[in-house]
């Protein structure tokens, strides 16, 4: 096995990482946004006013994608150890 080889792997675990991620930190960073200016615009300052809805957004974005990412995810994982079979054999 390669350097190449390796750091294709790592490339492809990395944007399997972020598609995996980027749409719960993307919902979670929009809901801030808008939660962060309705804090500004009526002036409260309350911390623990953005935790509740990210958190729910963040539930609600893993229940209506939660199939894409575990099919995502299975097929990295299938690739990962097919390909691990045939560097094996180099």
């Amino acid at each position: 096995m390669s350097q190449n080889d390796v750091m294709n792997f790592a490339k492809e675990a990395l944007g399997v990482a972020v598609l995996i991620a980027g749409p719960m930190l993307g919902g979670g960073l929009i809901v801030g946004l808008v939660v962060g200016l309705f804090q500004a615009m009526t002036q409260i300052q309350e911390q623990t006013l953005t935790f509740v809805p990210k958190v729910l957004v963040v539930v609600l974005v893993m229940l209506i994608m939660g199939p894409w990412m575990l099919n995502t995810l299975m097929a990295f994982a299938v690739n990962l150890i097919n390909d691990v079979v045939i560097y094996a054999r180099k």
